[in-house]
């Protein structure tokens, strides 16, 4: 079910968040979506060589479910992505459970402008991604 919070009710410190197991088929699915085949997303045999030794999910995956979370949950719909900032900071596995964090960090009210740090943390609750979203919200 998809949410649309008025700007008015959005208020700092509002947190949602959103799980998903990262698969084969994501993995996959995101490569051929954006011709991002890098071989240690998709051969085996070579991620087995780099500093991961296994495949590692796209990290842009990973910010994807971010953005699932903006616009589905918080602010929901209606909102407009201005921006994102975002550092990597460890590997997704295949298989690994990432839950995607937002929280409401400023409100620009001149503006319509909602500031969100944006997170995901893997099943151990390492951070894997990190950064700040700069929303318009209707």
């Amino acid at each position: 079910m998809v949410q649309d919070i008025p700007f008015s009710e959005v208020k700092v410190g509002d947190k949602a968040s959103m799980s998903k197991t990262v698969t084969e088929f994501d993995v996959y699915t995101f490569a051929g979506l954006t011709g991002d085949f890098n071989p240690v997303h998709v051969n085996n045999e070579f991620a087995k060589h780099t500093m991961f030794k296994e495949r590692i999910a796209h990290g842009m995956l990973s910010a994807g479910f971010i953005s699932a979370v903006i616009g589905t949950t918080l602010p929901g719909a209606n909102s407009i992505y201005m921006g994102q900032e975002l550092s990597f900071k460890a590997p997704v596995k295949i298989g690994d459970t990432v839950t995607a964090t937002v929280e409401v960090i400023e409100k620009i009210e001149a503006k319509n402008r909602v500031i969100l740090r944006t997170t995901v943390t893997n099943q151990d609750g390492v951070m894997v991604v990190d950064g700040k979203a700069t929303m318009l919200k209707k």
